[in-house]
């Protein structure tokens, strides 16, 4: 994955299940790619990625790499 302009990335890691959760944040969790606890992704941080990280942000635990 290419970095974007300013070259911060971050990465996203499911920390607690989406079963039970309400269907937006089910889709948007399988949008970023996740489908499995413990499972993580590595994606630009752009302000559509950090909307979607916000949604779900207390199933997901986050960390910025460079």
């Amino acid at each position: 994955m290419m970095a974007n302009k300013t070259g911060k990335q971050i990465k996203i890691e499911l920390v607690r299940s989406f079963i039970g959760r309400k269907p937006n944040q089910v889709k948007t969790l399988k949008a970023l790619g996740i489908r499995k606890i413990h499972q993580s992704v590595i994606k630009d941080a752009n302000p559509a990625i950090l909307g979607m990280v916000n949604t779900v942000s207390h199933l997901v635990k986050v960390e910025e790499i460079s």
